[in-house]
């Protein structure tokens, strides 16, 4: 809020897919000059540049500020050449530009034009918040995690395919395929994938298959034989095979082609985390893998950027919230005020180290046990993520090894206490 005075020119603009609006305010709210409407491209942005240098001679401001919601990825251009320009830009929730726009003019009308005077409004009273874009390393790696995000979603939608695929035509096939994505099992699906084509083709004929395929252990006859004798007496449907043939190909070369990218960038994301400083040090916590830390990384960017851990957790939205009034004091819970994915990686990931990291059982047995204030399980795991941004950030900025006696003083140290 400081940072604007009167020598400030601050700009609020509505972000869209080919035109953006742009208007201009003083430090005390009025309206300077007309809007600027520009079009999502190099004489666009050169457009909006003159009308800001042209305000800015015209009324005397010495610095500008500007100002926009972060929706869509339309943003990320404008972002940049700002930048460029040597202009400070700000980021403006748009939940509180929904929630705000009625302060204009006291309707609820919504437009473009509204939505930029609402966004410089909230700039000026300092209600915006400081982009920690990724530079360098933290850039590529927030992409590469974006797209293997993608590229498990489409995995996860084939792997569904073909098993409704088996459902179809020979359920019993998972009877001795436990799993279907073993390489025995990849070779039959592409060879005889039918019940009929099993049972004509024998167990020695599926062995040899298997063998020509590169299957030199841990599967061999006993396994054909099952698998001929469990089609044999297959339910699957014998209808419709010349097309069913065509679909499971088609579903098998997607699983191979999504399959490939995963590897492919997960080698990539491997050699990233490689030059960034103190990443052994936090692979070091039990129960942190590769996929997670770089997940987190790629979310959060640099950890030097962070004073404290604190930080993050409001950047993740895993800060408190109350809602209270008078003597009526509501249920606390968290502000989901922040980044949802990055929300998201931390549970997937405090559930396995509940499990399988002392340290961090020992905590989520205190805070659910404890006589006072004792926390539900889902409460104690939200505690927990918190408490794994604060350990992350500890050791990748002291880059210092993961030392349970750190971790547990001051739990060991609580318990003394209430001994006592």
């Amino acid at each position: 809020m400081q940072e604007i005075t009167d020598c400030t020119l601050v700009v609020g603009a509505d972000i869209a897919k080919q035109t953006h609006v742009a208007r201009a305010i003083d430090f005390r709210g009025i309206e300077l000059g007309k809007e600027c409407v520009f079009a999502n491209d190099d004489e666009g942005l050169a457009k909006l540049e003159t009308w800001m240098k042209e305000l800015q001679r015209l009324h005397g401001k010495t610095d500008i500020v500007f100002g926009f919601e972060p929706t869509g990825p339309y943003w990320f251009p404008l972002g940049a050449f700002i930048q460029e320009l040597n202009v400070r830009f700000v980021l403006v929730n748009p939940h509180h530009v929904n929630k705000s726009k009625e302060l204009e003019d006291n309707s609820p009308t919504k437009n473009d034009y509204k939505d930029a005077k609402v966004i410089a409004s909230l700039v000026k009273d300092g209600k915006y918040t400081e982009p920690k874009l990724p530079t360098g390393v933290y850039a590529d790696l927030r992409i590469l995690m974006n797209l293997r995000e993608k590229v498990m979603v489409n995995l996860g939608q084939v792997q569904r395919r073909i098993q409704n695929w088996l459902d179809r035509f020979f359920p019993e096939y998972t009877e001795v395929f436990k799993d279907w994505e073993g390489k025995a099992s990849l070779i039959t699906l592409r060879q005889c994938p039918f019940p009929q084509e099993l049972v004509s083709l024998g167990a020695s004929g599926i062995v040899s298959q298997w063998k020509s395929g590169g299957i030199k252990r841990a599967v061999g006859m006993k396994r054909a034989q099952r698998l001929v004798r469990i089609a044999e007496r297959s339910i699957g449907l014998k209808e419709g095979l010349t097309a069913a043939r065509l679909e499971l190909t088609a579903l098998l070369e997607q699983y191979e082609l999504f399959t490939r990218q995963r590897d492919e960038i997960m080698v990539q994301v491997e050699q990233l985390l490689g030059r960034i400083p103190g990443t052994q040090d936090m692979l070091s916590v039990p129960g942190m893998g590769v996929t997670t830390l770089a997940g987190f990384l790629a979310e959060v960017g640099d950890l030097k950027g962070y004073d404290h851990g604190q930080q993050i957790i409001r950047l993740a939205g895993l800060n408190l919230k109350e809602n209270s009034s008078g003597k009526r004091k509501g249920k606390t819970g968290i502000s989901k005020r922040g980044r949802s994915r990055l929300r998201a990686l931390l549970f997937r990931a405090i559930l396995p180290m509940v499990a399988m990291n002392p340290e961090f059982k020992a905590w989520h047995h205190d805070y659910t046990t404890r006589p006072c204030n004792p926390l539900k399980k889902k409460q104690s795991l939200i505690a927990l993520c918190g408490k794994l941004i604060r350990v992350l950030h500890t050791l990748g900025t002291k880059q210092v090894q993961n030392n349970a006696d750190d971790l547990l003083g001051p739990l060991r140290k609580s318990q003394l206490q209430m001994a006592a």
